[in-house]
């Protein structure tokens, strides 16, 4: 038979030993502060079986009721644990009712009967077999821990409360001429002994909780820390495209201004060479210098114009199309490059001079001069510059043809890029800002810009302009711009088209 005192002994150092790990388990994870109670409530159960180990053969009434009531408190305190742990919903006056039954219950059978062990047993049965139900409750409840290690503890629970009915049956069995023990015997070693395995099953399944919580808890702060590495991205990706923006509004500032500086130098030259021409002729022709007073004026309008057009904020309020005669625009181009001495050397032919669309004059005739000034600028001296001005195909068409240094065939689908100049053009001063300014401002109008060689079949593009002598050198420029009003309302510069 096994010996009482021996298991005793053996139970306290199982306790004991798992009060001091769940002591320091909760000191290294003190986030979970549940596991307090774990320690306690072992500790509580080691502390009552010291007590009964040094109580004595025959103890008194009120030491065997407060060491039995001691090893319960620390069944209620790993009950509050758990269902801490876990999350659940405490049933703490479940507990402290089932106490205080307990200390009630046994001081009366202790008085009144002290040598009935029976009455004893029973209502620790009791006591225990609520206490767990309890438990096993809030672990079916629970959801946070992994199904198997539930289902596991709860048949750990379970044994334990079937081997405390079994131990009840076995005192409610006895003969009735049995001579009970007043306090426990070696015939009870076998109850706490398996006592000693349940609290070694417990504690390793609470073990595996706790790391599974551990496990879970890393996991989500991993998740949190991805998050968090997802949203510095996000802000560092959204913190480059606001350095990107500031970056390219610097850009387009310096842009504006080398624009504005290419712009206004034609009419400033202009007016220079009215200047000069005005302190050539002085007053001896009166006529002469009315002309070139009538051209700065005619200068500065365009001037003050382009400064108004450049520096407009809304671009609905910037582009203003109106209804335009072709022949209008074609004489304030030619009055242009008359004032700046070069008219001499254009061949103007145009058709349908009284056709009328809806185009803003400004930025059109800025177009033209753009294209007339580079077919001049990388012409050779005195060589001509054929303009042809005309619609087809429900266009305004304009072809600037030179017989200049032409365009790189590799280099063709470059030009008209910001600031892209030509190889072959080094030589010539210039901003590469000539073409680029002139596709944005016909963006505007939904028009287009086309160069090509100058060397066609019969001289003409498209079939519609001939009687041009064929060149082997030099560009032809193709402007088309829809002759429809609602083309030039609706349309907007594509930006990215331009740079």
């Amino acid at each position: 038979m096994l010996d009482l005192r021996t298991v005793l002994v053996v139970a306290l150092a199982t306790a004991s030993l798992q009060a001091v790990a769940w002591i320091f388990v909760w000191r290294a994870w003190s986030h979970l502060y549940e596991l307090k109670f774990l320690a306690a409530g072992f500790a509580a159960i080691a502390v009552g079986l010291l007590l009964m180990i040094v109580r004595g053969a025959e103890p008194a009434a009120l030491a065997v009721i407060l060491h039995n009531t001691v090893i319960k408190l620390g069944l209620v305190l790993l009950a509050e644990g758990l269902a801490r742990f876990l999350g659940q919903p405490r049933y703490t006056w479940i507990g402290i009712s089932l106490l205080i039954f307990q200390v009630v219950t046994w001081s009366a059978a202790v008085v009144f009967d002290p040598g009935n062990l029976a009455i004893r047993i029973h209502t620790s049965t009791f006591f225990t077999v609520v206490m767990m139900s309890v438990m096993c409750l809030g672990l079916v409840r629970d959801r946070t821990q992994p199904p198997l290690l539930r289902w596991v503890t709860v048949a750990v629970l379970a044994e334990y409360m079937i081997a405390s009915l079994a131990q009840s049956l076995i005192e409610f069995r006895l003969p009735v001429d049995f001579q009970s023990a007043p306090v426990l015997a070696d015939r009870n070693a076998w109850y706490l002994l398996q006592g000693t395995l349940f609290l070694i099953a417990f504690f390793a399944c609470m073990l595996f909780m706790v790391s599974s919580r551990l496990s879970a808890d890393l996991r989500e702060k991993n998740e949190a820390l991805m998050r968090e590495v997802e949203e510095r991205r996000r802000l560092e990706s959204q913190l480059n495209e606001s350095l990107e923006a500031e970056r390219a509004l610097r850009d387009e500032q310096a842009d504006f201004m080398r624009v504005v500086s290419h712009e206004f130098r034609t009419p400033l030259a202009v007016i220079r060479n009215a200047v000069e021409m005005i302190g050539l002729v002085g007053d001896r022709s009166p006529q002469a210098t009315r002309e070139r007073l009538s051209g700065i004026g005619e200068a500065l309008d365009r001037l003050f114009s382009l400064i108004n057009r450049f520096m407009t904020v809304d671009r609905e309020s910037g582009f203003q199309p109106q209804a335009t005669r072709i022949g209008a625009l074609v004489a304030d181009v030619r009055l242009h490059f008359d004032m700046t001495a070069h008219g001499d050397r254009l061949r103007f032919r145009v058709e349908d001079d009284a056709v009328c669309f809806h185009v803003d004059p400004d930025m059109l005739a800025t177009v033209i001069i753009n294209l007339i000034d580079n077919a001049l600028k990388y012409s050779p001296d005195g060589a001509p510059v054929f303009i042809d001005v005309g619609k087809a195909h429900g266009f305004f068409m304009v072809e600037v043809r030179d017989h200049g240094i032409g365009i790189p065939d590799a280099e063709r689908g470059r030009i008209g890029r910001r600031f892209f100049r030509a190889s072959n053009a080094k030589a010539v001063a210039g901003t590469g800002l000539g073409l680029y300014t002139a596709r944005r401002l016909l963006a505007y109008h939904g028009g287009t810009l086309q160069l090509v060689p100058n060397s066609r079949p019969n001289g003409h593009i498209n079939g519609r302009l001939n009687g041009r002598p064929e060149s082997p050198h030099g560009t032809v420029a193709i402007v088309r711009v829809p002759l429809s009003a609602n083309a030039a309302r609706q349309a907007r510069p594509a930006e990215e088209a331009m740079v």
